[in-house]
């Protein structure tokens, strides 16, 4: 076990530093794909919706999601990694900079999860949750992937990024490799822990070779799947200790859950199954309501939900961990920092309200307005935004 650390419980709004990035404090915006970018770069929708987080008071946010390539693309109107954005990221850059706050993008490869037309990789041949063909990357597949992370972390790098959050999480592809329900590989990517976070590792080291001191790197790992035969917290430390051996990760954010299956283990509360219902047509709506009950489950909401399992993380490393999952109150937020988490990220409660840091820090409010009925989810195709006070489609320019 760890000893504890002599920085635990620090001032949620005082000055921090997440490997070479000075920030204002210890609240970052969590990654929450916002569905803003049409033509896959970024739009004036998307950088106002930046602009308001950091003029809220937080020290960084985080643009979602960015894939690494068309294929590892989720969803439409989203941002691949390509020459033509590279514009339009360093224009979101420097908004962000000048409402005092930093900013991230959270890079990552789909793998088998998405709704779009596309070539479906996996560690293991699958099919998706909608019967579509999975095919089983290759090794040569594999090595374009891991230099595919390297060139997106190089452009956002030149784009004036201040960090990227490597996306190993919530069973896209690197995810899906780090868990057995997954992966069923018998070569050097599969069998052992230390093979499944083979990916993993390669990985990050290929982003921090690529960018050196010039950012910050962090990644969003799953604790546990939430699905039967999926990754679990023994074995999730395990390749957490292995990343933190290979001194490459500037910090660690801890998930759970994901989006082939059981979508609401990551977001707890109030299952939205007739809102997504709505987004889909004909045969697609018509599955979707025979499957929801299984894919959408009802899960009670609690403050810092993934809390207990994240403490067993805090317990076994050194390296800083940022503490996610239902944090709307101040309470929670020093609770986490008195815990020994070093930054928490708040999702649902800054969509409803992107000022509720400053109104934590100047005492104006110790708890968000965030009802988590969660029907902000299926708003990610219209424009990520809080349905309650913006019930209307975003216009995306």
């Amino acid at each position: 076990m760890v000893a504890p650390r002599p920085e635990a419980s620090r001032d949620p709004f005082g000055p921090a530093r997440i490997g070479p990035v000075d920030l204002r404090n210890r609240v970052l915006k969590a990654a929450t794909f916002e569905g803003m970018s049409p033509a896959n770069v970024v739009s004036d929708s998307l950088i106002e919706f930046h602009r308001r987080m950091a003029a809220g008071g937080v020290a960084m946010t985080t643009v979602s999601y960015v894939a690494v390539s068309r294929d590892g693309m989720g969803a439409p109107a989203e941002i691949y990694i390509h020459d033509a954005a590279a514009d339009g990221l360093a224009r979101i850059a420097d908004v962000v900079h000048a409402e005092g706050a930093g900013i991230s993008a959270q890079l990552g490869h789909a793998g088998a999860v998405g709704t779009i037309r596309k070539r479906y990789l996996g560690p293991s041949p699958t099919r998706t949750i909608a019967g579509t063909r999975v095919h089983q990357i290759s090794c040569d597949q594999i090595d374009e992937v891991v230099g595919q992370f390297a060139a997106g972390a190089r452009l956002l790098a030149g784009a004036g990024f201040d960090a990227v959050e490597l996306h190993f999480g919530h069973h896209y592809l690197v995810s899906a490799f780090l868990s057995p329900r997954w992966n069923h590989r018998t070569d050097d990517y599969g069998g052992s822990v230390g093979n499944r976070a083979r990916l993993a590792r390669r990985i990050l080291q290929a982003v921090r070779a690529e960018v050196g001191d010039a950012m910050a790197v962090t990644a969003k790992l799953n604790m546990t799947d939430g699905v039967r035969g999926g990754l679990q917290v023994a074995d999730s430390i395990e390749v957490a200790r292995l990343l933190e051996s290979d001194g490459g990760l500037d910090a660690l954010e801890l998930t759970g859950g994901g989006s082939q299956l059981n979508q609401m283990f990551m977001f707890r509360g109030a299952a939205p199954r007739r809102e997504f219902a709505a987004t889909l047509r004909g045969a697609q709506r018509v599955g979707f309501r025979l499957a929801a009950p299984a894919l959408f489950r009802n899960y009670r909401y609690e403050e810092s939900y993934f809390l207990p399992m994240a403490r067993q993380f805090r317990a076994a490393l050194s390296t800083p961990l940022i503490l996610l999952g239902g944090i709307s109150t101040l309470a929670a937020i020093r609770q986490a920092m008195a815990e020994g988490f070093d930054f928490v990220a708040m999702g649902r409660a800054l969509l409803r309200e992107p000022d509720l840091v400053t109104k934590m820090e100047s005492g104006e409010a110790t708890a968000g307005t965030c009802v988590h009925c969660n029907k902000c989810v299926p708003s990610i195709y219209s424009g990520t935004r809080c349905v309650l006070d913006n019930p209307d489609p975003l216009p995306l320019s």
